[in-house]
């Protein structure tokens, strides 16, 4: 296609059919989220291992587990920030370097102290791979199929979480416990190395800060081989460049109430996600099924999250987040309810079990691409990371929180119907959330301005 002296990079996106360089970046990306969710769940892995070998109780990996969240949580809400200042690329590449040598270092510890002081560290980089993953795989993704081609990406993390699985079994009887660190950190700096080479910036990112506009060039061309780029040429993102504190700028244009919402939802959401993993298998084991039962019932939780994240992006390409979110965690509240009761049958079990997996942990994917779709370019890993960031306490309060109803003796039953209740929450903040994009897109609309 032919272009005049302004080129709109988006609408030259949305134009053309995705290339081969696209896909690449895309890819790229993609394998840090597959690193990401294989590092995130390795400890839980190898903990087995760890206790045996070094002869400590299993409530002394309890604060090791904490750590790393605690290290994610930071991570993602300080890299975020600095992924809006000075661009995706060098804070995702620099970031996959520095937990591919944490894990390293991992593999050497000897100590519980030095475990734990170890799983902040590296969740410290962890905590800055989603934000960016996805803010780069939106920027460089038609409209049409954002949202598909950001959830795909995203399912990387649950992808890595379950080769991490199938993995440590067949590493750790062959080769100890600290062999599943040494591959998770020898993957993620290959894949650093190819992104150096092979994944630029966001144009948008670098048409709004103005610099390395060559580089702007050489990315369009890939996209489309027949745009004609010359001195002459401007760049266009129909959008304005943010002042200030990238957070506080979450809060400004109207956008205040609808950031309060999705920290809420991603808080109650990953509350219930990483309750449902912790504690299901055991769960499912004291109320009678064998062990070998009980984790396939966990595996189930799995099995339906990536269902969910490979079939709800397409749906939502086509009517909508809020027609596919709000109805997927009601239908969740009625799923984790019945979970916990006694007269479920095994088969309608696993079939409760899939479906709560594919709404929950196949819903955050989405959650996740709907605070990336929201926030402008100049925004986007802060807003992605902060949102994620204060799911991030969700995610350590979850587990926390069961853990004190099971002590409480509340029944399996009484636990279940009480999890039930983040969701219901979740989908009531949704509703609000459409409810305020409605009315600030007709309010906007009055003065010709366009709704983020």
């Amino acid at each position: 296609m032919s272009t005049d002296r302004a080129i709109d990079i988006p609408a030259l996106i949305d134009a053309n059919k995705i290339s081969t360089s696209q896909i690449w970046i895309l890819v790229m990306v993609g394998l840090t989220v597959v690193m990401d969710g294989f590092d995130v769940q390795a400890m839980g892995y190898v903990a087995p291992a760890i206790i045996k070998e070094w002869g400590v109780s299993k409530a002394n990996l309890g604060p090791v587990f904490g750590a790393g969240l605690f290290g994610m949580l930071v991570g993602s809400l300080s890299l975020s920030v600095l992924a809006d200042k000075i661009g995706r690329r060098p804070v995702l590449i620099w970031a996959t370097i520095f937990f591919a040598l944490c894990m390293l270092a991992t593999a050497r510890v000897t100590t519980i102290t030095e475990l734990r002081i170890l799983r902040f560290v590296t969740g410290l980089g962890l905590g800055a791979i989603m934000p960016n993953a996805m803010a780069l795989a939106g920027e460089f993704s038609p409209k049409r199929k954002k949202v598909t081609l950001m959830m795909l990406v995203s399912c990387g993390f649950t992808v890595g979480a379950v080769l991490g699985g199938l993995l440590s079994a067949v590493l750790i009887p062959a080769f100890g416990w600290q062999s599943v660190f040494y591959l998770g950190g020898v993957f993620p700096l290959l894949i650093a190395v190819l992104m150096y080479f092979f994944v630029p910036e966001s144009m948008q990112f670098l048409v709004l800060r103005g610099k390395k506009l060559d580089s702007v060039a050489a990315c369009l061309r890939k996209i489309d081989p027949s745009v004609h780029i010359d001195r002459e040429t401007r760049y266009v993102v129909p959008e304005i460049k943010q002042a200030g504190a990238p957070v506080a700028e979450l809060f400004r244009e109207g956008r205040a109430k609808a950031t309060l919402l999705m920290w809420v939802v991603n808080f109650m959401n990953l509350l219930n996600l990483y309750f449902l993993s912790n504690w299901l298998p055991t769960i499912a084991n004291s109320a009678g099924l064998s062990t070998s039962t009980a984790v396939l019932v966990g595996t189930a939780l799995q099995v339906g999250g990536v269902a969910g994240t490979l079939l709800m992006g397409p749906v939502i390409d086509r009517v909508g987040f809020f027609k596919v979110l709000v109805p997927s965690f009601l239908l969740a509240a009625m799923t984790i309810a019945m979970i916990g009761q006694p007269e479920v049958a095994l088969p309608v079990l696993f079939l409760v079990v899939i479906v709560t997996g594919f709404c929950i942990i196949g819903g955050q994917p989405a959650v996740n691409a709907l605070a990336a779709t929201y926030y402008p370019t100049a925004l986007r890993s802060t807003g992605v990371g902060w949102s994620l960031g204060v799911g991030r306490i969700g995610s350590i309060v979850g587990p926390v929180l069961a853990g004190e109803l099971i002590r409480r003796n509340l029944s399996n039953s009484e636990i279940f119907i009480a999890m039930a209740v983040p969701t219901m929450i979740s989908a009531l903040m949704l509703v609000l959330i459409a409810l305020d994009n409605r009315r600030t897109a007709i309010n906007l609309a009055g003065d010709g301005s366009i709704a983020h």
